[in-house]
């Protein structure tokens, strides 16, 4: 029980730190500047994928400690 409530807690926190680093949806070069071409010349948009794909996972792996840290509780 103590340890789904340790690994909900650094999940968390990862998520937090993650959430943080991403840049917002709107932010960044306007598109009609070059900004989308930039992105893509210079590698930011696989990185911005994976950036989102780790976010879903924890955001997942939250939601699942939760749960079975209530189930057990």
């Amino acid at each position: 029980m103590n340890v789904l409530i340790v690994l909900a807690a650094l999940t968390g926190i990862l998520l937090m730190a993650i959430v943080l680093i991403q840049n917002p949806k709107g932010g960044g070069v306007d598109p009609t500047m070059g900004g989308s071409a930039a992105n893509q010349m210079f590698g930011a948009a696989r990185s911005t994928d994976l950036i989102e794909k780790i976010t879903w996972g924890l955001a997942i792996a939250l939601f699942a400690f939760s749960v079975l840290s209530a189930i057990l509780a």
